[in-house]
């Protein structure tokens, strides 16, 4: 069976009645957009590698909890790894020790091992193109979103260190993440 013909939502109930072949496709989809969201989080190749093969073995297993009505595949992956870079970050025993994130600061690119010049090229264009999406936002939605996806503060620490309501927090990065999204979906209509 030619699983690359499915969407996403189709491959995880094929994952789930574990079909091998399935997640090799959802991989072969999403390791570039996991990998460099652990990355930018822990900072570290070899972390977000490890990162990385944890997220997709975790859809392994539980790829049966999926809802499609709760959140695209992207999202409930993105929320997975985001979720496991945390868990690393807390278990290295790093937090946060400025309030800001400087966009510009963030490394250009992490070659994965994966490698191969056309994945490398294509994974640089889509960072690049997400800071500039990201460099379109305002000030109090671009700092939130750095402080929750690369510093891995939780909607209240962000709120915290900022000295602003939560609700105002979760509004700002509700707001940016639309904004990016559809700027994204803009600039790449076939995906």
């Amino acid at each position: 069976m030619d699983y690359s013909t499915f969407d996403d939502a189709i491959l995880l109930q094929y994952i789930a009645r574990a079909q091998s072949d399935a997640l090799s496709v959802l991989y072969d989809r999403y390791r570039h957009l996991v990998f460099s969201l652990a990355y930018n989080a822990v900072g570290d190749i070899a972390t977000a590698e490890d990162i990385t093969l944890d997220v997709f073995a975790q859809v392994w297993q539980k790829s049966a909890t999926y809802r499609a009505d709760r959140a695209k595949v992207s999202t409930w992956l993105t929320s997975i790894t985001r979720n496991r870079a945390i868990d690393e970050l807390r278990w290295r025993g790093s937090r946060a020790e400025q309030s800001s994130v400087a966009w510009a600061d963030l490394p250009p690119s992490a070659e994965p091992t994966v490698s191969g010049a056309e994945i490398v090229a294509e994974s640089l264009m889509q960072q690049q193109q997400v800071r500039e999406a990201v460099a379109q936002l305002p000030d109090e939605q671009r700092e939130v979103l750095g402080l929750a996806y690369f510093r891995g503060l939780s909607h209240r620490e962000i709120a915290e260190a900022l000295d602003q309501p939560l609700g105002t927090v979760k509004t700002r990065i509700r707001l940016a993440m639309e904004k990016l999204r559809q700027r994204l979906v803009d600039e790449n209509p076939a995906t």
